[in-house]
């Protein structure tokens, strides 16, 4: 058993260990990260691979992108995917477009860790999930794992891709313990289907996957049978899964905790329902800032109820 944390740092250690080229770099990722992410890698590798920086995430991503174009294979690390925004020329301009805009002669194999998420009592400038934004972004890839095994899997993939990888954990689930098989391998864009159903084609990612599983649960007691997709990845997404469970249910729900107005669920519904003719419906957070207090924070967020609800609606 190992924690979704610690699980990111074993990932992190056997590519270190494999390849001198790996590095990190960040604020606290010396003393292991705010979340353990990173904990006992400067004892093992020494402060030259795992570099503590100054507080100022357009130098981190900056130096993180020349870096990569030199030959290294950087992680940098957002401590949230907030800060993340204090980079974003560097992400946008520099990370994202230099393979393109210079002919392929520059590769970018960056990884950029960003928390997301709603942190309980954290408010609105350390909650948000913005995956939808870097999804839009041409030249960068999005992951999205919502289990210590996939937080393995996934993470390797990321450091081998050779592209800029914005690699997006959420914040509430570091501590989630669960089985990881470390010769298990994933490759990007390809989503996980973790049980099969014909009524009703439930797509999700990060923690709200664990929301659906267990409303997929409940509505199995009332003769629902959900097939329920983890994508895994936003950016490339797995059209071929969900398409093809799409057209098999007829139903497609999705789900995030993401704002819902323009969400990269409107991506997926649009698709399915021009390709397979599928009754769509989408189920994200209200566009509100994240409140800190308890009565706040609590619209915003998607509950198992709220996922069994809007599925229930959907097949009256």
């Amino acid at each position: 058993m190992m924690s979704y944390a610690q699980a990111a740092v074993s990932a992190l250690q056997h590519e270190m260990a494999a390849d001198a080229n790996v590095v990190v770099l960040g604020e606290d990722v010396g003393r292991g990260g705010i979340f353990g992410q990173y904990k006992g890698l400067q004892q093992e590798f020494g402060a030259e691979r795992v570099i503590d920086t100054p507080i100022s995430e357009s130098a981190i991503v900056g130096a993180g992108v020349g870096m990569a174009l030199a030959g290294l294979r950087p992680v940098v690390e957002m401590r949230v995917v907030d800060f993340a925004l204090c980079g974003m020329d560097e992400i946008v301009n520099q990370a994202a477009k230099n393979r393109f805009m210079f002919g392929g002669q520059g590769r970018v194999p960056l990884v950029m860790r960003m928390p997301i998420g709603i942190w309980d009592a954290s408010a609105a400038q350390h909650t948000q999930s913005l995956e939808t934004w870097f999804a839009h972004l041409p030249g960068v890839v999005v992951v999205c794992p919502a289990t210590p095994q996939d937080n393995y899997s996934l993470l390797r993939a990321a450091l081998v891709s050779g592209d800029p990888v914005v690699y997006m954990e959420h914040k509430t689930l570091w501590g989630l313990q669960g089985e990881v098989d470390t010769a298990q391998s994933v490759k990007l864009g390809r989503a996980a289907t973790l049980r099969t159903g014909q009524h009703l084609t439930l797509v999700s990612w990060s923690k709200q996957v664990h929301a659906c599983a267990q409303a997929s649960e409940m509505l199995a007691q009332e003769g629902v049978e959900v097939e329920l997709i983890d994508l895994r990845t936003i950016w490339p997404w797995d059209r071929d899964a969900v398409l093809a469970s799409c057209a098999k249910t007829g139903h497609l729900l999705v789900v995030h905790e993401a704002v819902q107005a323009a969400g990269f669920g409107a991506e997926i519904a649009a698709t399915a329902a021009e390709a397979t003719g599928c009754m769509v419906r989408r189920l994200g957070a209200p566009r509100i800032p994240v409140g800190y207090a308890p009565v706040l924070e609590a619209q915003s967020h998607i509950s198992v109820d709220d996922v069994a609800v809007a599925a229930r609606a959907m097949l009256k």
